[in-house]
């Protein structure tokens, strides 16, 4: 990836032992950079970070005016699987008159360590619903019923798909150059970091007496502060985060080093990638970004444990600490 700058050094001891390099873009509701590090320009697989603009035709439409703000969180979810999340999205199927049969995101262990112990005890094997990307397929099957549209809603040529495709470069405000299959089997339409950034304040900006879609994205993002629990899970950035800072804002991650923020009360969206795709650095850069912003105290536990607080080893030891590249904000 060209371009791209130091971002997050790893310290043990007294060196510095990593860096990792990367882009940021802060946007304004203009569409404009407020602030940016690397090249706004390069072109990025947003991954898992842009689920709300993957949700925004369910919820343009009205197909998903009846959700509560529990189901529409989940729809923008990259969740750990645990009974809480696979109990919410059991239940949503079963209120389509649909089952687990039905998704079409492919079945991983839960990433919670609860759940994932239990079906080892109980010898039973993950299904499609500990799939970590479950919420938002569920979304797609409730969009894909409306739209009265075949099962295979995650064909890049589906009705769903199409309808994706187009609010994404609308928000984004770019014509995607293509796109790639997610770990979920859906279509995810590469952007640059800029574009990404603006779809981001697009949300950040947007008000419940606005237009269909401004209502939908400022409900998209209400639902994700309100239940950050449901968003990604416990001991997870997205979550710790959300419960941190001192304003309500909308935190997604995505793989391979991405990371976006809906910040509403300052009318500015974020978007980050790390060059390397190393998560943690892109965790320490977001909650960087959010301590300069006044989002953020950097003595909070949630921000110390990802940017400044000591890093452990095993047995408890202070092994150094995660810090920003000198000079960076």
């Amino acid at each position: 990836m060209q371009n791209a700058i130091p971002m997050v050094e790893i310290i043990r001891g007294d060196r510095v032992e990593s860096i990792h390099h990367g882009h940021a873009v802060i946007c304004n509701g203009a569409g404009q950079i407020v602030r940016a590090w690397g090249d706004p320009g390069a072109i990025i697989y947003p991954r898992s970070s842009c689920k709300m603009i993957q949700a925004l035709p369910l919820m343009e439409s009205g197909a998903g005016a009846a959700l509560s703000d529990a189901q529409v969180a989940l729809a923008c979810a990259s969740h750990q699987g645990a009974a809480v999340h696979t109990q919410w999205v059991s239940r949503w199927l079963a209120d389509m008159d649909l089952s687990e049969a039905d998704l079409r995101c492919g079945a991983h262990e839960p990433y919670d360590a609860d759940a994932r112990n239990s079906l080892v005890l109980a010898h039973e094997k993950p299904c499609q619903i500990h799939n970590n990307c479950s919420g938002k397929h569920t979304g797609f099957l409730m969009m894909t019923k409306a739209m009265k549209a075949g099962p295979e809603y995650t064909e890049i040529d589906h009705p769903l798909q199409k309808a994706i495709l187009q609010a994404t470069q609308e928000v984004t405000g770019e014509v995607s150059p293509g796109f790639g299959i997610d770990g979920c089997s859906a279509p995810n339409h590469a952007c640059t970091i800029h574009g990404l950034a603006r779809a981001m304040a697009a949300f950040a900006v947007a008000t419940a007496d606005g237009d269909a879609r401004a209502r939908a994205m400022h409900r998209l993002t209400h639902a994700m502060h309100a239940h950050p629990d449901l968003v990604a899970g416990e001991g997870r950035a997205c979550t710790e985060l959300m419960r941190a800072v001192t304003a309500p804002v909308a935190l997604k991650t995505g793989a391979e080093g991405v990371y976006t923020g809906i910040l509403p009360s300052l009318g500015l969206g974020i978007a980050v990638k790390t060059a390397d795709g190393n998560a943690r650095a892109a965790e320490a850069m977001i909650t960087g970004v959010l301590i300069h912003l006044g989002l953020l105290d950097a003595h909070h536990p949630a921000a110390q444990k990802r940017l400044g607080g000591p890093q452990r080893n095993w047995r408890g030891l202070t092994t150094g600490h995660i810090r920003l590249a000198d000079g960076l904000i």
